[in-house]
């Protein structure tokens, strides 16, 4: 995901200063609530027994009205019984009919943005049922997607319709009814869209067939794996594609595809031509694109960009940034692997979607450019890091608990979590940090295409993972740099040829790590913990340089003044 409250990021180049195209609605729209625009924190009682075995989603889009039909079918399973059922749907939409196991339902209840639905009999714990809902009006607005969530009406330079939703940080109520939890997502989706004859709707997973109406055109896609509720994205508007079969290292092939604004080859091209290139480094340094059997697809939207699985939204106008790649195509597509294929079972796990995400970007630049253009990278992210809230709280967290900078550790999940991955791979290794990290993405250190699957993981999930690797408990590392705000300070006290360095922190847990020191022009290495060690430097007038290649995430005073100046 582009950061909701990325206005440090703004400033130390990880994103450029962008105009965002949405468009604002003319028409009223009701208030959308607090309810729905909350996503995630912890779960209901009656939401935390259901299981969503499929969604069929039906959407007609009214570009002239902003306006969306819907109807939504979904096949949910419980693991325990209830009496009712509570899902969640922006109230500004009507509800114009609802079934339960094919008995129309008229008692259900639909306010502060929950659909309150009584269970028949018929419904019994460990069997699948079908709740059907169909539901009409004019949707909440985006109105700077992707910061805000929420249907996005625009218009290209000719005047054509251009829709998009980005709902990642408010929620999948926002544009059909489910359960607004990062945990519920369905295993099997039908997503079907109804669009003006001449425009073009892309969706996630594979085409199935295109309908033609009279004056209108219906794009059915299917996905049959697993995938993100908020993900679930609508594209529309007059859309040419490029496409081309990718041959994996792995031994298979799949689909590579760009729907693109019609006028827009020659740009859309060049964007294209990176396509193979990204997914090579990902396939070598990572593993199998998760979603081969689909497609890697990415379409152009009116606002800057968002992970959605097998449909990348990228809004970037194609402008030229000051690395030879696209660091926004390169950002979204980490998601396919860190946020698709493994997502985070709570909010407060968010860092390893994003944290990840953010250090792809820099170990892409190693890989391409070696070492020079790493470090500059990594010092760009370093200049944006707060520290005003632990990364993770071990609480159930809502969206803007985290992304919200007064209220959690907002762009740090990104900034900080990127640099957490590169002092532990400095400090274990390639070998284990990518083995780790594998461990994390699929479930396995060794993913083949075919034996392994969308899984859920949490912030214990890696670190154990991390403990297998390396064979000791590495919990304290964890404990220093997630579970509080202030990062250890690495201090250093000289007299004459004496230096003596030990580390300050606020955390309990022990800490140690291997500190660069580079004497006159001889690099030592020297294992420095909270109790203070001396060096002999064997001169009082040698010059002296602490972690010269920046290896170790610390507390250092110039930084943190030039970061509150870039703050303000």
């Amino acid at each position: 995901m582009v950061a909701k409250h990325l206005k440090a990021a703004l400033s130390l180049g990880l994103v450029s200063i962008v105009s965002l195209a949405g468009c604002s609605s003319n028409v009223q729209e009701p208030q959308t609530l607090a309810q729905t625009l909350e996503t995630g924190g912890e779960l209901k009682a009656l939401q935390r027994h259901v299981e969503l075995k499929r969604a069929d989603l039906f959407f007609d889009i009214h570009p002239s009205s902003k306006s969306v039909t819907g109807e939504t079918t979904l096949t949910l399973q419980l693991s325990e019984p209830q009496q009712s059922l509570l899902l969640d749907l922006d109230n500004n939409y009507e509800i114009t009919a609802l079934a339960v196991a094919g008995n129309q339902v008229t008692n259900f209840e639909h306010s502060q943005g929950q659909v309150s639905i009584p269970l028949p009999s018929s419904v019994i714990a460990g069997q699948s049922f079908n709740v059907t809902i169909s539901y009409n009006g004019q949707p909440h607005v985006a109105e700077r997607a992707p910061w805000d969530g929420g249907y996005v009406w625009s218009k290209t330079d000719s005047g054509e319709p251009w829709i998009a939703t980005a709902v990642q940080g408010e929620g999948c109520d926002l544009i059909w009814p489910c359960l607004d939890h990062p945990t519920f997502e369905p295993q099997q989706t039908d997503i079907r869209i109804r669009v003006p004859k001449g425009l073009v709707a892309a969706s996630n997973g594979r085409l199935i067939d295109t309908t033609e109406g009279d004056d209108w055109s219906e794009y059915h896609w299917r996905s049959e794996q697993s995938q993100n509720n908020y993900g679930i994205a609508l594209n529309v508007g007059p859309y040419d594609k490029l496409e081309m079969t990718y041959q994996s290292r792995y031994g298979h092939e799949y689909p590579l595809v760009f729907y693109y604004l019609r006028g827009h080859e020659q740009e859309a091209k060049k964007l294209f031509a990176e396509f193979p290139k990204q997914l090579e480094f990902y396939e070598r340094v990572i593993g199998p694109y998760p979603f081969y059997a689909e497609k890697m697809g990415v379409v152009q939207t009116p606002h800057l960009g968002m992970e959605h699985q097998t449909i990348n939204a990228y809004g970037q106008d194609y402008k030229p940034g000051k690395y030879d790649f696209d660091w926004l195509l390169q950002h979204e597509l980490a998601h396919e692997w860190f946020g698709n294929q493994v997502t985070n079972t709570d909010w407060d796990h968010m860092w390893l979607h994003e944290g990840f995400g953010t250090y792809m970007q820099p170990l892409y630049g190693q890989y391409l450019h070696g070492d020079a253009l790493y470090h500059g990278m990594m010092y760009d992210q370093r200049i944006g890091i707060r520290n005003e809230h632990p990364i993770v709280s071990n609480q159930p967290m809502s969206e803007d608990d985290v992304y919200k900078p007064d209220r959690g550790p907002g762009s740090d999940i990104y900034q900080k979590g990127a640099w957490v991955l590169h002092t532990l791979r400095n400090l274990i290794g390639d070998k284990a940090f990518f083995a780790a990290t594998r461990k994390l993405v699929y479930g396995t250190t060794n993913p083949e295409p075919g034996n392994f699957k969308p899984h859920f993981a949490d912030t214990q999930y890696f670190i154990d993972a991390v403990n297998d690797e390396v064979g000791e408990d590495m919990t304290w590392f964890f404990e220093h740099y997630l579970y509080q705000a202030a990062l250890p300070e690495l201090v250093s006290e000289r007299d004459g040829g004496k230096l003596t360095l030990y580390f300050k922190s606020a955390a309990e847990a022990p800490f140690h790590l291997p500190v660069e020191v580079l004497v006159g022009d001889k690099l030592e290495r020297v294992e420095v913990s909270k109790t203070p060690t001396t060096i002999d430097l064997q001169s009082a007038d040698v010059h002296v340089v602490l972690d010269p290649n920046a290896k170790i995430l610390r507390q250092q005073d110039y930084v943190d003044e030039y970061s509150a100046f870039e703050a303000q």
